[in-house]
């Protein structure tokens, strides 16, 4: 019971502090978290870096751990890593300073694509987020094999964001 109220406790005081989810020029975030797709599953890191009042640019990679029994891959299919331009809209929408929502575009070495993210920060250096992404264009436009679609297809990513310096 002690360790329930202590939780809770603690959970108030983190709401309760100032967070900011994007601070604007210079800003500089890094999340680390899960990458869900169809036919497997795995690990994604970003890192984004404030260019202006609502912009940002970074980088994002992900790698597929878990993938389904019958598919046939090699590390190529595996791996991604894309280029992302973000605009940040929870300062012009108006919400808490806490919560960011951003759109965006993003070039990879698979596809050119659009993503969308939410974070939110429970204190000045920790928060979760979540992303979705989907290809506008890929580079491959003949029938893709199943292990090629990784990462060519709809995503979403979701875990822990943390404020860089």
């Amino acid at each position: 019971m002690k360790t329930l109220l202590l939780f809770c406790f603690l959970f108030l005081v983190t709401l309760s502090m100032n967070a900011q989810a994007y601070s604007g020029k210079n800003d500089q975030k890094f999340q680390v978290g899960a990458n869900l797709q169809d036919n497997g599953s795995g690990i994604v890191a970003s890192y984004d870096f404030g260019l202006g009042e609502n912009i940002s640019i970074g980088a994002i990679s992900s790698y597929v751990l878990n993938i389904n029994s019958d598919i046939e891959d090699s590390t190529r299919e595996r791996f991604d890593l894309k280029a992302r331009f973000s605009a940040h809209l929870g300062p012009v929408i108006g919400v808490s300073d806490a919560f960011d929502i951003y759109p965006g575009l993003d070039l990879g070495l698979k596809n050119f694509g659009f993503h969308t993210g939410a974070r939110y920060f429970f204190s000045d250096g920790f928060g979760v987020y979540t992303e979705l992404g989907f290809p506008i264009a890929k580079y491959e436009t003949d029938d893709l094999l199943p292990a090629e679609e990784f990462h060519n297809q709809f995503v979403i990513n979701i875990g822990a964001s943390f404020n860089f310096l």
